[in-house]
């Protein structure tokens, strides 16, 4: 009976029940069903470690830029600093050498003044003895 149903493509299975398929490829379907489940769960699971690992990489990455922009904002900080004291020390250079030219004038009017000083003096002394 059961040739004649296997000539037919009819077949009994374990629990003799009457199949289309044979036993052995309606094992090796059952086999290829759940091993194509398992990769299907494992590529799953691939994918949301996946996406946990890129949401991480994409969170460092805007963490990374935002310390690259306060590095950038602080080397320009800096520069402008230096440049600052750059030419506050010139405003200074400029005017230490105003005030050494305003003494050295200083210096020239009180050397003329004490030189007319000591002419008056004499002067008057002079009037003084001659009268």
């Amino acid at each position: 009976a059961q040739a004649a149903l296997g000539s037919a493509g009819l077949h009994f299975d374990e629990l003799n029940k009457l199949r289309v398929l044979e036993p052995e490829v309606a094992a090796q379907t059952a086999q290829l069903r759940e091993e194509c489940r398992a990769f299907v769960d494992k590529t799953a699971e691939f994918q949301k470690i996946v996406g946990s690992l890129i949401e991480l990489v994409d969170q460092l990455a805007k963490a990374a830029e935002s310390e690259k922009m306060k590095a950038i904002g602080a080397r320009n900080l800096l520069k402008s600093i230096a440049k600052q004291r750059e030419a506050q020390e010139q405003q200074l250079q400029a005017l230490i050498a105003e005030k050494k030219m305003q003494l050295e004038r200083y210096r020239i009017e009180y050397e003329t003044l004490c030189k007319i000083e000591a002419d008056q003096n004499e002067f008057i002394d002079q009037f003084i003895f001659q009268k």
